[in-house]
């Protein structure tokens, strides 16, 4: 049987305190070295929270599943923003460039519904759509409807 301990934690800097510790203490492993290995998976989301997902076996053998921050934490993590814009409608908070926005459909390419990349930066553009921020220079709206008419199909 397999136990699974999930928690939200900070990229590169998941530590033996909470939610961490108190949830594998019980279990039976070694939790510096759940720890570390956490660490190791999740360096490149560093400055974000990370869903990760400890499978613990029979034997307190351990594998790790590692989700992929939020969208809106990849695309604020993306700019250098602390948060979206209080009134998206009319304030906007960065620009995202196509490559950025490419960037970020790949890496939550697992998660996302689209069936190419065209479809998953369409997902992407509606987050900037609600955080207040535009897209190569247009209004994340403005862009989707260029690119579901076609001005951008060379570029995906």
């Amino acid at each position: 049987m397999v136990d699974t301990v999930e928690a939200l934690v900070d990229g590169g800097r998941a530590s033996a305190g909470p939610p961490l510790g108190p949830a594998l203490g019980p279990k039976g492993v070694n939790i510096g070295q759940v720890v570390a290995k956490i660490n190791e998976k999740t360096k490149a989301f560093e400055g974000m929270k990370v869903p990760v997902k400890v499978l613990i076996n029979d034997d307190k053998t351990f594998d790790i599943k590692v989700g992929t921050p939020p969208m809106s934490q990849l695309i604020k993590g993306e700019l250098g923003l602390a948060s979206g814009s209080e009134n998206a409608k009319t304030h906007k908070v960065g620009n995202l460039t196509l490559d950025q926005a490419k960037k970020i459909a790949n890496m939550k390419h697992d998660d996302l519904l689209g069936a190419d990349l065209k479809a998953k930066v369409l997902e992407v553009a509606g987050n900037c759509v609600s955080l207040g921020v535009n897209i190569d220079g247009k209004d994340a709206k403005v862009f989707q409807k260029a690119v579901k008419a076609g001005e951008y199909d060379g570029q995906f």
